[in-house]
C-alpha cells in the first residue's frame, strides 16, 4: 500500500496525521477520534512512517510494549499545506452558497466530497453550515459524514482529555519527543534524510 498510495490524495491519511498532531499517539486512540477502523488506521500509520511524516517509537511497559506515533516537521508542513489549500476552497464554497450559488456547492460535492469528513474533523468546515446546506439542497450525508457531523468538537475534546491515561508514560518516556502534547516531534526526525525524500513521486505540491 505504501508504495502505491499517494498520501496527498488520501483524506483518511490526513485525518490520521491531524489526529496525531493533536496528541493521539496510538492506533486505538486515533481510531476512536477519527471513527476509522483500527485496521485501516494501522495501515495508514505504516504509510505515514514509511513516508517519514511521523516518527514511530516503541514504549516498553511492565507487561507489554506499545507503539506510539508523533508528527514530525515534514508531516506538520504537509498537513498545514493541505489545510491551506482546502481552507481556500471551503471559503469560496461558503461565499458562493451565501450568495445563492448552490450550483457551486453541488459541484464541490461532486468533485471534492471525499474530503468532507476531513474538513469536518479538522474544523475547516463548520458542521452547522454543512448540515443546513445539505438539508436545504435535499442531499443526504454519507455514514462517515454523519459520524463526523454528529461528533462536533469530539476530536478536540479527545485530544485534550482522552490521552490523560497515558500522560505518565508519554510525558516521561522520551526526553527528545513531544513536549507540547505530542504535537511536533523533531527529535527523532532525520533531517539529513529530508533531502532524499521523493516528494515528486509521492506528494503533489
Amino acid at each position: 500500500m505504501s508504495g502505491e498510495m499517494k498520501v496527498n490524495d488520501s483524506p483518511n491519511h490526513f485525518m490520521v496525521l491531524d489526529a496525531i498532531g493533536r496528541g493521539m499517539k496510538t492506533a486505538d486512540k486515533i481510531s476512536t477520534v477519527t471513527k476509522l477502523d483500527k485496521t485501516e488506521v494501522e495501515l495508514i500509520l505504516n504509510d505515514l512512517a514509511v513516508q517519514r511524516l511521523v516518527n514511530r517509537t516503541e514504549k516498553k511497559g511492565f507487561f507489554r510494549s506499545k507503539i506510539e506515533f508523533a508528527i514530525n516537521k515534514t508531516g506538520h508542513d504537509l498537513l498545514n499545506s493541505k489545510k491551506r489549500e482546502l481552507e481556500q476552497k471551503t471559503n469560496d464554497l461558503k461565499q458562493a452558497y451565501g450568495n445563492g450559488n448552490t450550483a457551486q456547492f453541488q459541484s464541490f460535492m461532486g468533485t471534492e466530497r471525499a474530503w468532507i469528513p476531513f474538513l469536518l474533523f479538522s474544523g475547516l468546515l463548520d458542521v452547522l453550515f454543512f448540515a443546513s446546506a445539505m438539508s436545504f439542497l435535499g442531499m443526504a450525508m454519507s455514514p462517515q459524514e454523519s459520524s463526523m457531523a454528529g461528533d462536533t468538537g469530539g476530536a478536540s475534546d479527545s485530544a485534550s482529555g482522552s490521552d490523560t491515561a497515558g500522560q505518565e508514560d508519554s510525558g516521561a518516556a522520551d526526553s527528545g519527543s513531544d513536549s507540547g502534547g505530542g504535537v511536533f516531534e523533531g527529535g527523532g526526525f532525520d533531517s539529513s534524510g529530508s533531502s532524499g525524500m521523493d516528494f515528486g513521486g509521492d506528494f503533489n505540491f
